[in-house]
């Protein structure tokens, strides 16, 4: 969904041994044709138009990643990467320490989220994991993590994966609602 631009409905990827592809092509289309139409929805014109946005989010996403960072850097949190630092992906981690203020940040993107603002993750036990996980997305494509997001285990450092943000105006909300409720709550650390 991420070379969609965060407007793809649909798409994925397929990778491995050529003739298990294969099947899966089949499997996913129509056997005889596989990968030769792929599974479209009729929905050619948004792949198409996702695809051409996809680098101007991925930007946007940036600009909100490398914002994070500095703000809760000058509040003294770690993070990883700088905002100074060469970057290579869109997450950007802020190492919280409390399980208090891992939840706040979590809460407080989901209050900047353009979907479901109104929803408060909270922590669970989620299939996969060791520890109970949170996470915070409002999204209009479920599961597009370009939109705005956060996510973590609850375990030490207590660090937020925050990723994101399909304008930047949208991301900048997202996480000065995070730093807002951590304050609210008494949990922001300020140096």
């Amino acid at each position: 969904k991420n070379p969609g631009g965060g407007i793809a409905d649909n798409g994925g990827y397929i990778c491995g041994r050529a003739d298990l592809v294969e099947q899966c092509a089949y499997r996913m289309t129509t056997p005889g044709l596989g990968r030769e139409v792929g599974a479209s929805l009729g929905h050619n014109r948004t792949l198409y138009m996702g695809l051409f946005n996809a680098p101007h989010v991925v930007g946007e996403a940036l600009k909100t990643a490398v914002y994070c960072a500095s703000l809760f850097s000058l509040f003294g949190y770690e993070v990883t990467p700088k905002a100074d630092e060469k970057r290579t992906d869109i997450i950007q981690a802020v190492k919280l320490g409390t399980p208090q203020a891992l939840i706040a940040f979590c809460q407080g993107m989901q209050r900047g989220a353009p979907v479901d603002s109104f929803v408060v993750p909270e922590p669970w036990e989620m299939p996969g994991y060791e520890n109970p996980v949170i996470m915070a997305a409002g999204a209009f494509t479920m599961g597009a993590s370009i939109e705005l997001s956060a996510d973590a285990p609850l375990r030490e450092p207590y660090a937020a994966y925050m990723q994101g943000g399909l304008n930047y105006h949208s991301g900048k909300l997202g996480v000065m609602l995070a730093a807002q409720t951590m304050l609210e709550k008494g949990l922001l650390k300020i140096d």
